[in-house]
């Protein structure tokens, strides 16, 4: 049995693109092309643990709440339970049409989704400033009568036509509650589908038991604890950009196809990577390396297979 592990992070458009309305027909096709690239890791013997992002699907899942509770008086659920709800959901899509893929292309592999928690810091610094916007957008006078009836958080929205959006926070991941049972399961020759959405945000109480967490914990983040946690080789970011660049978007942008630990913090450092894209999935990178990965790969999800893109960051530059 071939124990080289690989976690693949899907994000960008993997799930759901941006001009999209968002409907099933949308995303399973969307979600097909994405795992139909997987395959090449899969013929090069990679056993795989897949890792989602969740933003539009749990986002719907509140505006459902809203509504539910506006038209209707159904209780609203806590944010764990709807990130909850959008792993069990987004698991089962990836599952199905993973497996159909395997049968096509003739590959037998049993396929596994877990729905996922990971602990966070209950004292974590993000709980005192909540940056992570959720759900749908509402005018002011919404807004304020939402704060007080809840003791939710707004901030101004700068895009579209303004408005407000609910934030919550995003503590640093501490540890995956599953991790060894992935572990066992991933080298066993399964593909299994964890951490969806950053994982279901818990913390332990002080009597050790676990308690839910309003928060929403970075997908990438987590993936690269996972990935570290369960001694992965390589770590795969899938993105809607085929390289990491420097001076991005201007004349003389660079696309970056090798980078080693120390020019990619420098990088960072610089402000080089966007705090809201590129920058954490560059943070969850150097995360993994530093416990001690091989290899962390930013791209897009169609070129995996073209060696010729994608941006590889190990700790030395390779020869």
């Amino acid at each position: 049995m071939n124990d080289r592990v690989a976690v693949v992070a899907l994000g960008g458009n993997a799930l759901l693109r941006g001009d999209q309305k968002g409907t099933i027909e949308e995303q399973e096709q969307n979600t097909r092309e994405t795992l139909e690239n997987l395959v090449y890791l899969l013929k090069e013997g990679y056993n795989l643990v897949i890792s989602h992002g969740n933003g539009p699907q749990v986002g719907n899942i509140l505006m459902r709440n809203d509504a539910g509770e506006q038209l209707y008086g159904i209780a609203q659920m806590p944010l764990d339970i709807c990130v909850a709800d959008s792993q069990g959901g987004i698991g089962y899509m990836i599952e199905r049409i993973l497996r159909n893929v395997l049968r096509e292309q003739g590959i037998d592999k049993n396929v596994v989704c877990l729905v996922t928690q990971v602990v966070v810091d209950k004292d974590d610094a993000a709980f005192d400033d909540p940056q992570k916007r959720v759900g749908k957008i509402y005018t002011q006078q919404e807004a304020d009568k939402l704060a007080a009836e809840k003791d939710w958080v707004f901030m101004e929205e700068v895009k579209a036509d303004g408005g407000y959006r609910r934030v919550v926070p995003s503590p640093v991941p501490k540890e995956i509650v599953n991790e060894d049972i992935i572990s066992e399961l991933v080298r066993g020759g399964n593909i299994v589908i964890a951490a969806g959405g950053g994982g279901v945000p818990v913390y332990v109480d002080e009597q050790g038991e676990l308690k839910p967490s309003e928060a929403v914990i970075d997908k990438d983040m987590a993936s690269s604890l996972l990935a570290s946690g369960i001694g992965a080789d390589e770590f795969y970011i899938l993105t809607d950009v085929p390289f990491v660049y420097i001076n991005y978007k201007k004349p003389d942008q660079e696309a970056k196809v090798y980078l080693n630990y120390e020019d990619t913090m420098r990088y960072l450092q610089e402000g080089q990577f966007s705090r809201g894209s590129m920058a954490p999935k560059i943070e969850a990178s150097l995360q993994f390396i530093e416990r001690g990965g091989r290899k962390s790969v930013i791209t897009e999800a169609f070129k995996l297979e073209d060696k010729s893109y994608g941006t590889k960051i190990t700790m030395e530059y390779e020869d």
